[in-house]
């Protein structure tokens, strides 16, 4: 029997912050080592582009076609159907049923493996065909189809990485991930760098090498956290040898990381949209947004930042039936991600070359982005909005809504674009109708969270503890 009395006095068992207590500073808590992983992600990106800049113009133009299809598998491996994870084990946890957890979660690994393979057959037998689509041409192409091939052979890793960390952070462990992720970054920095460019005394593999620091590094980083899931003293026990494939668990997870990949796929085709539209009006019209636009990239992962977050805080009290709490941590999310992301588009509306300066001195285009930032920086606080709402409607495990707000964004400037091409309306137009289409991103999301409604499971057990 257990002693529950300390010197007679009845132990009080520590509140547990997921239930209970203050919703800002746990979320603040789980969203700083978010925020430190995907800064490494940027770094990765920053750190790849130096090394393939000095290979020489071709390999630069041939990462730029490759690069969309980067960024879509990251935002589905680790967003989407990361998500989906996420909440899944979350709901799960939050309902007391650390068994349906574990086994989630080896299912969550089936549908990683999945998408990593089906990543891999795509892009080795028609990434020549989408890069040639794409404007590729000759040594271009060459170099854009050898650095794919290294780098999409090695999808699986990408995959399982973040699946695993997905699932970490649906029972709340936050740490491992992200503490995973940054040693993930700087590896593939370190590898990519001395296989590219052949230094310290290495052959110079030029965009294979760089390619390869990715492979290397995120099959390490599947490996490091396939043992720590297997590991005797995992929350969540991994038995492989009494895994059995259950459709209820796949359903589970995918009745939201399924809906929730369509929102990358939207997103990728409206900023390929809104690139074409641009190029009609010249290249410092192009080249302005081209500005802005980057700063909106390194925006995103801090929006997203806090949505994830929000994920297993909001399921946990999904599964426990605490709804109130659950659409009050959301709430915190969206508003939060939209002061901090809304604050720096205001300043840089009222001072554009505060970020405008650090790429271009050429004052055409200088006046080009402050007339983007002018027009559509006000509204970046609608995007942050939008994209915390997103994640933690995958907590809920209703994304449905957030999805269709971002077919909202779509539609707006597919439609909106065509009609000013149409009226012949000057290029700061364009501007214009990207801040609307943010604004209503941000209002169809929140209009379709205020009115979904989030039921707990019809059966519940006691709220499990989470670390």
């Amino acid at each position: 029997m257990t002693d529950n009395t300390v010197d007679g006095t009845p132990r009080i068992a520590p509140a547990n912050p997921i239930f209970e207590g203050p919703v800002l500073s746990i979320l603040v808590r789980f969203a700083l080592p978010n925020m430190a992983s995907m800064t490494a992600a940027t770094l990765v990106v920053i750190a790849e582009t130096s090394y393939i800049g000095r290979l020489g113009l071709e390999p630069l133009a041939a990462i730029a076609l490759v690069f969309p299809f980067i960024v879509l598998m990251g935002m589905m491996s680790a967003g989407a159907m990361g998500g989906g994870v996420s909440s899944a084990v979350s709901r799960a946890l939050g309902a007391g049923d650390v068994g349906r957890a574990s086994t989630l979660a080896a299912h969550a690994l089936v549908i990683g493996l999945c998408g990593g393979l089906l990543f891999t057959l795509v892009l080795l037998t028609f990434g020549p065909t989408f890069f040639a689509l794409l404007g590729g041409e000759g040594r271009v192409l060459d170099e854009a189809v050898a650095y794919s091939n290294v780098l999409f052979s090695g999808a699986i890793g990408v995959w399982l990485t973040n699946t695993f960390a997905s699932i970490l952070r649906g029972t709340g462990n936050m740490k491992l991930p992200s503490v995973t992720l940054l040693a993930t970054a700087a590896l593939q920095i370190t590898i990519g760098g001395t296989l590219g460019l052949g230094l310290f005394g290495f052959p110079q593999f030029g965009m294979r090498g760089v390619a390869s620091g990715q492979l290397i590094a995120y099959a390490a980083a599947t490996l490091f956290l396939a043992a720590c899931a297997l590991n005797s003293r995992s929350r969540l026990q991994l038995t492989l040898h009494t895994f059995r494939l259950q459709r209820g668990m796949f359903f589970d997870i995918l009745k939201v990381g399924a809906i929730a990949c369509l929102s990358p796929l939207q997103s990728v085709a409206t900023v390929l949209i809104f690139t074409r539209l641009l190029s009609r009006y010249g290249t410092v019209t192009l080249a302005g947004y081209g500005v802005g636009a980057r700063l909106e990239f390194m925006l995103v992962p801090i929006a997203a930042s806090i949505g994830m977050a929000s994920v297993p805080i909001v399921g946990m009290n999904v599964g426990a039936g605490n709804i109130e709490r659950a659409r009050k941590v959301a709430w915190a999310a969206g508003l939060l991600s939209a002061c901090v992301v809304g604050s720096i588009g205001i300043v840089l509306a009222i001072a554009p070359d505060l970020w405008s300066a650090n790429f271009t001195d050429d004052p055409r285009v200088l006046e080009s982005a402050r007339q983007y930032f002018h027009l559509a920086g006000p509204a970046f606080g609608f995007l942050g909005l939008a994209l915390s709402l997103y994640f933690a409607s995958q907590g809920s495990g209703k994304i449905l809504g957030p999805v269709l707000a971002q077919s909202g964004r779509l539609v707006t400037v597919a439609c909106g674009g065509a009609l000013l091409l149409t009226l012949d309306a000057p290029g700061w137009t364009l501007f214009l109708l990207a801040g609307v289409s943010m604004v209503v991103y941000g209002i169809c999301a929140a209009l379709s969270v205020w009115f979904t409604k989030w039921e707990p499971p019809i059966s519940r057990l006691k709220p499990a503890l989470v670390r």
